[in-house]
């Protein structure tokens, strides 16, 4: 079970939204596995024979990205962004700077090293913390990504290949030399993130039934999570 915590954050005129509408959840798993985004091809980026022989899931989202390693030390947080209250939200990147600076700027408070970096980054000089992505429809954008706060990263090395796309500024550096932990706990930086939204009213119940429907017909299928 993945624990998770929701909150509506307030839109742009600063008034609390009401769910279904703009959501802020934070989730983090207490087991590995590995997650591609849609378009990821498992052979080049995904050591198969190490996750088989460590029981490590490979598992596909429906958002873009990179592929990542999930655990414990991950903190993942989920946006779900109204474009019609945000129309800085209205093209890919820039939904990137948009969400990214108001991160950042959140987290900053904390380190003041942290930036925006490459396409979707935030990094504490030129060490990456944070990873995102997004998926978006018509009226709603799905903005996603990690924090990591107390990974373990010689197993990022163990499951995952060296990426075969990557931001100038890894300049080539395996995960070991790219990554970095915030050093933080999880409830510290969910404040932070929280705050920066004005996420304060929390949500109650989730579409458990769709979710499950989702799961059993797409997201657990071989036909999915290998289709590359």
């Amino acid at each position: 079970m993945l624990e998770a915590e929701t909150a509506c954050p307030a839109d742009a005129s600063g008034a609390l939204t009401t769910c279904p509408g703009e959501v802020l959840r934070f989730w983090e798993s207490p087991q590995y596995f590995v997650v591609l985004g849609a378009g990821g091809r498992v052979a080049e980026e995904v050591d198969v024979e190490a996750c088989r022989r460590d029981a490590i899931p490979i598992l596909r989202r429906a958002s873009g990205g990179g592929t990542v390693l999930q655990g414990p030390g991950c903190l993942n947080y989920a946006l779900v962004l109204d474009v019609r209250l945000r129309p800085s939200c209205a093209d890919i990147a820039g939904t990137n700077r948009y969400v990214l600076a108001r991160v950042g700027e959140a987290l900053a408070s904390r380190w003041p090293a942290v930036a925006a970096r490459g396409t979707s980054d935030l990094a504490l000089g030129e060490l990456k913390f944070s990873g995102n992505a997004q998926r978006r429809k018509r009226r709603h954008i799905l903005f996603h990504g990690t924090l990591l706060y107390d990974f373990d990263f010689a197993r990022v090395e163990k499951y995952l290949r060296h990426p075969p796309r990557q931001p100038d500024y890894r300049a080539d550096r395996s995960h070991m030399q790219f990554l970095v932990n915030l050093g933080a706990d999880a409830g510290q930086l969910k404040e932070l993130v929280a705050r920066a939204w004005g996420a304060t009213v929390p949500c109650t119940g989730y579409p458990r039934e769709l979710v499950d429907q989702l799961v059993a017909t797409r997201y657990s299928q071989p036909e999915w999570n290998e289709r590359f």
